[in-house]
């Protein structure tokens, strides 16, 4: 197979790069020479994952399979996120393995079929790794659950149409995200009676709920004393700066920014926080013992005053920020990167602030600017004027009934769209 002749040409230049790259070096480790630890060869069902999005997009549809069928499960992902996010989730569940998604090498996929008794393999989202799912369909069915192909990736797509379509005939289910995606995977050849849409999975992910004291207290661990916490989530490349350009406008506001890749949170506090008091998420729960004596000269010194930005560099913090936002902005909607999840403020029942750019996440953005449970923003007035919208909204008594009739439409959008998971897990058992 062409595919796989180029992929060992491509193992010449990687092995030379793993030379002298211990961070490369390590990456193929973990993947190509991981141990296998799967502890009974028994019927699995094979999902596999790209990060935590999808690992966290995974869970309902995982549950349902553990609570209705006695099959294991054969989790898998590509990165260390990934993987450090499953492994505090499925720590004690003994039908669930894990591993790394060994990069579509066929041998090492074939070595982790032979350790198992492969019933199903389901791929969140639109993760096409053909060694993958030609190896499986031999083997078992293939479903694609919760599909989706971007504005970015159609015309990419489209060039290789031709090989797409070989390997969408192995494909026995597409359940995907809009009509949108439907259409759009049909036209790279997936056959038309094989493809459903059934709405987002998102919709179903089990986000944690927090007591009011939990949250009472996280706000005096962060010394919010009565500010106005603007929650800035999941933010990209050049997007500090418009937020950064908003919040120099307001008074009496804490603004909390928190990055979508936590590598970056060095680079913003360099380049953009330093004429601010700020601090870094870990050094708020650092015990003194930990600091040293010129680090501790530092703290003391700001906090003779109210710190004015926290900038968060800790994974898995972003979902009991929103729960204790006043106002909540999500990223990667100013620049053009396409938008992280809506839902999530949502939850909390915090209406999302949003720029256009929301090309990953464009049917949600729609329903909620519809449902007026959102504000959609071009550039820094819009988002500037939003946010004292809100304000105004959650300090007037008068709007009150105003705030409570919001909180009803959340309920209602999330009530609608709960059947996806259902639906979802009917048509992967009974494929009829």
């Amino acid at each position: 197979m062409l595919y796989n002749l180029i992929r060992i040409i491509l193992y010449i230049p990687l092995g030379v790069g793993m030379i002298f790259s211990n961070k490369l070096r390590k990456f193929v480790k973990k993947r190509l020479f991981q141990k296998i630890n799967i502890r009974e060869k028994k019927e699995t069902i094979w999902i596999h994952c790209a990060s935590v999005g999808e690992v966290n997009l995974a869970e309902p549809i995982i549950n349902k399979f553990l609570d209705k069928t006695g099959t294991k499960i054969l989790l898998t992902m590509m990165t260390d996120t990934g993987m450090e996010t499953a492994g505090k989730k499925y720590a004690d569940e003994a039908r669930v393995d894990l591993l790394f998604f060994p990069l579509d090498d066929y041998f090492c996929i074939k070595k982790i079929l032979r350790r198992i008794v492969l019933k199903k393999l389901v791929i969140i989202e639109t993760e096409i790794w053909p060694n993958l799912i030609l190896s499986c369909s031999r083997k078992s069915e293939v479903v694609l659950i919760n599909g989706r192909i971007s504005d970015r990736s159609i015309g990419s797509y489209l060039k290789i149409r031709f090989l797409l379509g070989k390997i969408f005939q192995k494909i026995d289910i597409f359940i995907m995200q809009t009509e949108q995606d439907k259409e759009r995977i049909i036209s790279l050849g997936a056959p038309k009676d094989k493809v459903y849409n059934y709405g987002n999975l998102k919709f179903n992910i089990e986000l944690p709920k927090y007591e009011k004291k939990e949250l009472d207290d996280l706000r005096g661990k962060i010394n919010a004393k009565g500010r106005k916490i603007l929650v800035a989530g999941s933010t990209r490349d050049n997007e500090e700066e418009y937020l950064l350009e908003v919040f120099e406008k307001l008074d009496n506001y804490l603004l909390i920014l928190v990055p979508r890749h936590i590598e970056r949170t060095t680079d913003i506090c360099e380049r953009l926080l330093q004429k601010y008091n700020y601090q870094r998420w870990t050094d708020i729960y650092k015990e003194k013992s930990e600091f040293s004596p010129s680090d501790v000269e530092i703290i003391q010194e700001l906090s003779k005053k109210d710190r004015e930005i926290i900038i968060v560099d800790k994974i898995g913090e972003l979902r009991k920020l929103y729960a204790i936002a006043d106002i909540a902005y999500v990223g990667g909607t100013l620049v053009d990167v396409g938008g992280h999840s809506l839902l999530e403020p949502l939850f909390y029942r915090k209406p999302p602030i949003f720029g256009p750019f929301t090309q990953n996440v464009r049917s949600i953005a729609r329903e909620v600017t519809a449902r007026e449970i959102g504000t959609q923003v071009n550039g820094v007035e819009e988002l500037y004027k939003a946010v004292k919208n809100y304000e105004l909204e959650n300090k007037t008594p008068r709007n009150k009934d105003s705030k409570i009739d919001i909180e009803n439409r959340i309920d209602k959008f999330f009530e609608e769209n709960s059947h996806v998971v259902d639906l979802t897990f009917e048509k992967i058992m009974n494929r009829k």
